[in-house]
This record gives C-alpha cells, sequence and structure tokens, in this order.
C-alpha cells in the first residue's frame, strides 16, 4: 500500500488547522477525548453575545448579554445572562440577571457543543421587589429551548472539526473544569502532533 498519497493529505491538514488554531485556542486531545477550557467557551460566548429574541409576532424583544460561564465540579455547567425585555419598539429595560444550569451535548452538524436541558435555577431582578414572572419564564425558557437546539455555546474550528471526519460521539459531560466530547477512536493517531494541545 502507497503511504505517500496518505502523507501528503495529512500533511496539508497540518497546515489547514495550523491556519485555523491561529485564529481560535485549539482544543485539547487526550486519546479518544478532545477538550475545551473554561477561558476558551468563554471567550467564545463572549462573541457571541448579546443575542435578541423577539417574541409574540414582535411585540416583545428579549435581550441576553454578558453571558458567565462556570463549570463546577459535576456533569452540569452554569451560565448566567444579564436580561432585558423590550415592548413594541421601546428601549430594553433591564429584568435581571438569570442563572441556569445545563448538561452538555456535541453535534456534529454543528461541530459544537450545546447545552443540553437547560433549566431555570434562579434569578435576581435588577429592581428591588422585581420578579420573574409566569410570562417572563415562560418567554425565557423558549429562548432557552431554542437556543440549545440551534446555538453552540462553543464551536470547534471547522478546519481542526474536519479532521475528526465522521467519528461517532460516545458522549459529551463537564469534567475537571472542562468540556469534554469522547470519540469512538483515538485522536492522537488522526491528529497530527503537535498542532493540537496535549
Amino acid at each position: 500500500m502507497n503511504a505517500r498519497p496518505l502523507l501528503s493529505r495529512l500533511a496539508a491538514c497540518t497546515v489547514l488547522i495550523a491556519a485555523a488554531v491561529g485564529a481560535q485556542a485549539a482544543p485539547s486531545v487526550s486519546g479518544r477525548q478532545l477538550s475545551v477550557g473554561a477561558s476558551d467557551v468563554q471567550q467564545y460566548l463572549d462573541g457571541s453575545f448579546p443575542r435578541t429574541q423577539d417574541a409574540l409576532g414582535g411585540l416583545i424583544a428579549m435581550t441576553m448579554s454578558h453571558p458567565q460561564l462556570t463549570l463546577p465540579q459535576g456533569n452540569r455547567l452554569d451560565l448566567g445572562f444579564d436580561v432585558a425585555m423590550a415592548t413594541a419598539g421601546s428601549a430594553p429595560a433591564p429584568l435581571g440577571k438569570v442563572k441556569l444550569s445545563s448538561g452538555l451535548r456535541y453535534d456534529a452538524q454543528t461541530q459544537g457543543f450545546h447545552l443540553d436541558q437547560p433549566t431555570v435555577d434562579d434569578f435576581t431582578p435588577a429592581n428591588n421587589g422585581g420578579r420573574l414572572d409566569s410570562r417572563t419564564r415562560s418567554l425565557l425558557n423558549a429562548w432557552l429551548t431554542d437556543y440549545a437546539r440551534r446555538e453552540p455555546i462553543y464551536k470547534i474550528d471547522p478546519t481542526v472539526a474536519s479532521v475528526l471526519g465522521a467519528l461517532q460521539v460516545q458522549s459529551a459531560q463537564v469534567q475537571n473544569g472542562k468540556l469534554v466530547v469522547t470519540f469512538n477512536q483515538d485522536l492522537g493517531k488522526l491528529v497530527p502532533a503537535g498542532v493540537l494541545g496535549r
């Protein structure tokens, strides 16, 4: 079997990944696992917010801003947002800060980590006496469901993700302060040495 075409393809991948890594922090690879640190995820989130969601046919717009990620011990992550609401074209008024916890899933289509079954755990009102009423809570839950389905909290650079090819994802979880996805094959044999963190 001629190894030359395989080696040249591998060399091309190395060049492409090296270029991609310059633009975005590289995930770490260990065996079958690929992991991303909390600071890299936070940096990605900072570039993805604020986000505004229209509801009730455009009568209400909810804006989420200033995401704050923490990765505590256990298998769920914590995420906080400032929430503001605007009605009928008015300027957004701060509602308060929402804290949620969530599981994690990896989506091969988006090449990213997504929230999985997020739940609102706490709400700190912007004004004394403020509260999260049932209508606002239901709008927030609808936004969370849509966000978790469509938008990653961290997206692996497409060039890096392409090296993973058609590997099967076995699990995605929060582990030791990192987002970790486990594949069905040893990534060390697929990813050129020195390109990604180890």
